[in-house]
């Protein structure tokens, strides 16, 4: 695995964790807004739903419980000042935890991006390179070529220059040339 894998890994594991925790604080932001109305409206605590509901209110609310006193309205109308606090915080936690989650995002993009144009540039000079040759190749074999034509081009200007050539003896240089032919006679 090359360390641009492993960091990649990491950051995909990192995200996916806050993707977990981001989703632990919608769903506790929604329990306190659901604990907040019923307790706000005054529902019957007996009933099977506001018992679930109240049960869950309690396990988000540990941290928050007794920070504030909660006022009563009107009967079993309860206004939970600590609730409110508890969504604030939570609320910013969700923030806080969006934008971890967005920068990871754009930093694991950024990496995927570099990689790619990374390996887009080797490819690149990689096929410069096999170009590069391929041309050398082409050039070398065109000079071949060309070497073989004017060797050939030479031999058959020797065979031409051998058949241009008279057919005479030529004389030794201890003889005589022959004398030329007589001239005809006139009469």
């Amino acid at each position: 695995m090359t360390e641009r894998d492993a960091k990649s890994t990491t950051v995909w594991i990192i995200r996916a964790v806050m993707y977990v925790v981001y989703a632990f604080f919608i769903v506790s932001l929604l329990i306190l807004l659901q604990g907040f109305l019923l307790l706000l409206l005054g529902a019957d605590p007996n009933t099977g739903y506001t018992e679930w509901a109240y049960r869950n209110l309690d396990r988000v609310m540990e941290p928050f419980r007794g920070i504030f006193q909660p006022v009563e309205i009107t009967g079993d109308a309860v206004l939970d000042t600590s609730i409110l606090f508890a969504m604030v915080i939570y609320g910013i936690l969700l923030l806080l935890t969006r934008a971890f989650v967005d920068w990871l995002t754009v930093r694991l993009h950024r990496a995927e991006r570099q990689h790619d144009l990374d390996r887009a540039a080797q490819r690149a000079a990689t096929a410069s390179d096999a170009a590069v040759q391929y041309h050398l190749q082409v050039a070398a074999a065109q000079q071949a070529a060309n070497e073989q034509a004017a060797l050939r081009e030479q031999a058959a200007q020797r065979e031409q220059a051998q058949q241009a050539a008279p057919t005479e003896p030529v004389a030794d240089a201890g003889e005589t040339p022959p004398s030329p032919p007589p001239p005809p006679a006139q009469t």
